[in-house]
């Protein structure tokens, strides 16, 4: 199967992000570029929902909330379906108007 990789950037809301990709990722790493300490998130297929692992200021810790979550798509009648994942709420990483750059894969070795 092909291995599939995309990037992009959000703007940090402090709320849950839909981040719609046409499918759902293996690995997704997500960081605030604009933070002190460039606090990131990395999330890998097999982890709990809301699960992440969180590195800022050089420590990591394991997420079991606020993290990564796989997103099914949109249930509203009539939209397409487009799977992806959700950025959580972690005031370290979500932090409304600072910028969130995340990269996904799928299929990946």
């Amino acid at each position: 199967m092909a291995i599939q990789f995309q990037t992009g950037t959000q703007d940090g809301t402090g709320a849950a992000i839909n981040i719609e990709l046409g499918w759902q990722p293996d690995k997704v790493e997500v960081q605030n570029c604009e933070a002190a300490d460039f606090a990131r998130l990395e999330w890998y297929k097999g982890m709990a929902d809301a699960a992440a692992i969180k590195t800022a200021t050089s420590t990591k810790s394991l997420l079991t909330t606020l993290g990564i979550s796989m997103y099914a798509g949109s249930s509203t009648p009539g939209a397409q379906k487009r799977k992806g994942f959700t950025i959580g709420a972690d005031a370290d990483v979500n932090v409304s108007g600072e910028s969130i750059t995340w990269c996904a894969w799928r299929n990946a070795p």
